[in-house]
């Protein structure tokens, strides 16, 4: 199993359509876990012990913290804008991203 953990600037229903893409999948949001306040450091930080993947389109994200030495992968969706209608067809291009996910990598999928 893989876990994924969702930002909060995500539409919740990215969830099941990444759930949907491999039963290995185990999607969860930060809301789902009690985390929608934490900044993106501390987010980072508690994900890293639970998660393996963690997804968001704040793109400055990259720039606010140091990935690298994170034990968590980190892959950033570049849309137009946060809906799901512009997200959705980035979702496709996940399952082999998320398959070769390694600590401390940053991936932009556009």
């Amino acid at each position: 199993m893989i876990k994924i953990l969702l930002d909060e600037c995500l539409p919740k229903k990215l969830k099941y359509r990444i759930e949907e893409l491999d039963q290995d999948f185990f999607t969860k949001t930060t809301p789902d876990m009690g985390w929608a306040s934490l900044s993106n450091g501390e987010l980072l930080s508690m994900a890293e012990g639970e998660f393996d993947v963690f997804i968001t389109s704040d793109k400055n994200l990259s720039f606010q913290q140091s990935i690298s030495s994170s034990s968590i992968q980190v892959v950033l969706l570049k849309a137009r804008t946060n809906i799901y209608e512009d997200l959705f067809p980035l979702v496709e291009k996940l399952p082999s991203v998320i398959k070769a996910h390694k600590p401390g990598k940053f991936i932009e999928i556009e």
